[in-house]
């Protein structure tokens, strides 16, 4: 098939010619048709992220994981194909930023503080915690304690995806959404994780819990949460930094149990 034959057919068609006879014309076609969902990711991830961090580095990265996606997408299955390569780009996106290491890590260290302090007094009140609390166990004022949600801030945007443990690929975002069946053991643990998180849902603050819904599961970028919920944007980016490092924390405790029980 030559590059103008390929122009005119429509989606199903490519699909069959790239997949039954490997037509790489068709291929091309598909990777251009799709190139809006690599733009789309790249462009809400680029928010909030360091202005060293390209958005044409986060495209690229992308690229390669719509690429991945029209190879592995299985089109006889009749599924929609624009959600298994959003998370494929958004995937490949993700990776190419972990490996650059562009948190620094006194961010890193910073969030962990937090994290961990939330896990301590909300497990030690058994509720969910104040901002007065906090910054009264890290011994630091409010005002610092928001300096330091709106610092860490970047590093929230992949918490949820980076791997429950390191040797495996599993995130703690994957739990949210149906997975196809796994053995015996990983379903038992999945499913004792997957309650963890539901429980720390359930304990964030009612706008917490707004943000996660509307941008987890609504898919609206951080500005426009922030019109729709009257806030300023940097506003909705602490409440989100809360809200993971509250999930984090849940998450983690529920895994070391899971691990000592291995």
């Amino acid at each position: 098939m030559n590059e103008r034959k390929a122009s005119h057919l429509n989606y199903s068609e490519l699909w069959e010619q790239w997949k039954e006879h490997g037509d790489l014309e068709a291929k091309k076609k598909l990777i251009e048709n799709y190139l809006s969902i690599v733009d789309y990711v790249a462009g809400r991830l680029a928010i909030g992220l360091p202005k060293n961090v390209s958005k044409d580095d986060l495209a690229s990265n992308g690229v390669m994981g719509l690429i991945d996606a029209i190879e592995k997408f299985d089109y006889s299955r009749g599924l929609q194909f624009e959600t298994y390569a959003s998370w494929r780009v958004r995937g490949a996106i993700l990776d190419g930023l972990r490996q650059g290491d562009w948190v620094p890590r006194s961010v890193r260290e910073k969030a962990k503080r937090i994290e961990d302090a939330y896990q301590y007094l909300e497990q030690k009140y058994m509720r969910t915690v104040s901002d007065t609390e906090i910054s009264s166990y890290l011994d630091i004022s409010e005002r610092d304690f928001q300096n330091m949600l709106q610092e860490v801030s970047v590093m929230s945007i992949v918490s949820l995806e980076d791997p429950i443990r390191e040797e495996e690929q599993e995130t703690r975002l994957s739990l949210l959404v149906d997975e196809k069946a796994k053995n015996p053991d990983y379903k038992v643990n999945e499913f004792y994780l997957r309650e963890a998180l539901v429980q720390g849902i359930e304990k964030l603050t009612e706008k917490e819990r707004i943000v996660i819904s509307l941008l987890y599961y609504e898919d609206l970028s951080l500005s426009e949460i922030a019109e729709v919920m009257s806030l300023s944007p940097s506003r909705i980016s602490q409440l989100h930094s809360k809200a993971i490092l509250r999930l984090r924390g849940t998450l983690d405790k529920q895994r070391n149990l899971l691990m000592q029980k291995d």
